[in-house]
């Protein structure tokens, strides 16, 4: 399960050269770095199951996430490399793509960015996801547990958006 992943604020011309490639030096070469670890083992021991952490914001427009949504359109297309590369090795590669999960990093954001109205600024980003809320991290593991199990054995090259409704609902 490849989950690194770090965030920017920031368009093509706001983000400076040094986050640029700190968001990439964590969200593409990471999962790089642990594709080259794994996949001679993998290989070695009769196959497995690669799963990538995408985003939304890789196959959507979000604004001010210039560089994550770049790292994650990474992320979702290397999946799809790994799974036509290695699909003769019995390896199958996937990957999740969230909307907004409520985790410590989206605490962390709403203190440092609006610490006096944290409550109301949770409730507009809850308010973007159509179903009224954020993912709880449960449900993403859940997904994930699916497709590294043996149930899914017949999917591969594939993106899983969970989502909310935010692709398809939003108005």
């Amino acid at each position: 399960m490849n989950n690194a992943g770090i965030a920017n604020i920031g368009t093509a011309t706001t983000t400076g050269s040094d986050d640029f490639d700190r968001v990439m030096n964590v969200n593409v070469k990471g999962v790089y770095h642990c594709l080259q670890a794994i996949l001679p083992r993998m290989t070695a021991g009769g196959g497995g199951v690669v799963l990538n952490m995408s985003s939304i914001a890789a196959i959507s427009g979000l604004r001010d996430r210039f560089a994550y949504s770049a790292s994650k359109g990474a992320v979702h297309t290397m999946t799809f490399s790994i799974a036509a590369d290695y699909i003769d090795d019995k390896i199958r590669c996937n990957a999740i793509c969230p909307a907004r999960v409520h985790t410590p990093f989206v605490d962390g954001y709403l203190e440092k960015n609006y610490p006096d109205n944290k409550e109301e600024m949770f409730q507009k980003l809850s308010a973007v996801q159509p179903i009224g809320r954020m993912a709880k991290p449960e449900e993403i593991a859940n997904l994930a547990l699916y497709l590294c199990s043996d149930d899914s054995s017949y999917i591969t090259g594939q993106s899983f958006n969970i989502d909310g409704g935010y692709l398809n609902l939003r108005t």
